[in-house]
């Protein structure tokens, strides 16, 4: 068999250990498992999560894998469906400095896997930090999220579900060979319209991301009993990078493989918004900290982000991926609260209603030169005397270019957010994943105490 992308992507693959890894991108790894296993737990309670849990439950299967939080037992690509689903619910997965939401794919992709498997913490390490090295450079060699979504408009998360592949693959053990196959089979079962932007109740874009891991799941199920794709989808006429490539981008698949690890790239959230909006959040707050701004002095707040992200949050109709109601929300609270979301309550409140209209969204010059598709932002504030006063934030807190997250932060994130399950045991857990020997053990933290 002749060489092709998708083999030397797939050789990598499929001799990937956790010995292997260095111990900077491993500890990265550890937080990224953590925050996102806790933050689908956490999001249970959102509609898409539950409703995701309901039809997994109903779609059934053999009790390989759990659906967090309902004590039920279903097949492995139904629970990474209901937990990928949940891990998105409420906006508070991880993000990734090339765009999108891997976490709450890859993760429970893996996780499902290795629970069916019975994989050592080890082996769960080892094949989240694959999954992202395989999917983020898939994303890479397509443009990234802007570039998919002016282009054709899908959103890129999608091409997360090969890294959801390789997971999945590597748990289950597949040869090279069949982990080409197992990422064409992938590819039958997995799409994006960004139309889901528009819907109101965050629906679908919670869901996607579920597909999208139980879809990589189950192309590694298939691969593993003998099913067959096209053995090189990403480099092949009429395959992925012809389809949604960039030209000249099909060496971003294989740059740096076991050298440079994208899960470096991992960024963390601390309240429940879409990414763009947090730092205008942060911008805000400390503005009015700073000056002593009474919220209701204000005259007008003016806010600049790169025209690519502006986009994405400018006047939703989901309250938590538009700029407008959570910037507003946010000011009149004095903040945001992950287990308290301010809608619908807030939206009676007459500070609010006074202050949402004089919220002004503008794509930026200054941010659209600086960081193109960055998720930085300007905020200016214009009180009832005249004064303005204006703050920058290049990179919200739990940016990877902004160093990342401590244990510390993300044990305060989850003791607020989870205050009925043992957190610091499972923190300890994760902490020391490569010495768990069966990741079932780490689940078994996720239960309500008693």
């Amino acid at each position: 068999m002749s060489e092709t992308l998708t083999l030397t992507l797939a050789r990598y693959a499929a001799s990937t250990a956790c010995s292997n890894i260095p111990a900077e991108v491993k500890e990265r790894a550890k937080q990224v498992i953590f925050d996102e296993i806790a933050g689908a737990y956490f999001s249970r309670r959102s509609l898409a999560g539950s409703l995701a849990a309901k039809y997994a439950a109903q779609a059934g299967g053999p009790g390989e894998a759990r659906i967090y939080a309902t004590g039920q037992r279903v097949s492995a690509p139904n629970a990474a469906l209901a937990n990928g689903a949940a891990g998105h619910g409420e906006e508070v997965d991880g993000a990734h400095v090339v765009g999108g939401h891997p976490a709450a794919s890859i993760v429970h992709a893996a996780v499902a896997m290795a629970e069916r498997q019975r994989a050592t913490g080890a082996d769960l390490l080892n094949a989240v930090v694959l999954g992202y090295d395989v999917g983020v450079r898939v994303v890479e060699a397509c443009g990234g999220l802007f570039s998919m979504k002016n282009r054709f408009g899908l959103n890129s998360d999608f091409l997360y579900a090969f890294g959801c592949t390789a997971a999945a693959s590597r748990l289950l053990g597949l040869d090279a060979l069949r982990h080409c196959h197992a990422m064409a089979l992938t590819s039958f079962g997995t799409n994006a319209l960004s139309a889901f932007y528009a819907e109101k109740r965050h629906i679908s874009k919670s869901l996607c991301n579920g597909q999208h891991a139980s879809a990589g799941v189950t192309g590694a199920l298939m691969a593993g009993v003998g099913l067959e794709g096209h053995e090189d989808i990403l480099g092949a006429p009429y395959g992925v990078l012809h389809a949604w490539g960039l030209a000249e981008q099909g060496e971003a698949l294989t740059r740096g493989l076991g050298e440079t690890y994208k899960i470096m790239g991992a960024n963390f959230k601390f309240i429940n918004a879409g990414y763009p909006i947090h730092a205008p959040v942060e911008a805000a707050l400390t503005l009015v900290a700073r000056h002593g701004i009474d919220v209701n002095a204000i005259e007008s707040i003016y806010v600049g982000m790169p025209t690519n992200t502006m986009k994405v949050v400018n006047g939703r109709d989901m309250h938590n991926i538009c700029l407008q109601d959570m910037l507003s929300a946010a000011l009149v609270q004095g903040g945001l609260k992950l287990r308290e979301s301010p809608f619908p309550e807030v939206l009676g409140k007459p500070a609010f209603s006074r202050l949402r209209p004089l919220v002004t969204l503008c794509g930026d010059a200054e941010m659209d030169r600086d960081q193109p598709s960055g998720r930085g932002a300007i905020v200016r504030i214009t009180t009832a005397d005249g004064a303005t006063v204006s703050h920058r934030v290049d990179h919200p807190r739990g940016h990877s270019l902004r160093g990342g997250v401590t244990w510390d932060e993300l044990a305060v994130k989850w003791r607020e957010g989870l205050p009925e399950c043992d957190v610091d045991r499972m923190l300890a857990l994760a902490q020391s994943l490569e010495n768990v020997q069966d990741v079932n053990e780490l689940l078994a933290t996720l239960t309500t105490r008693q």
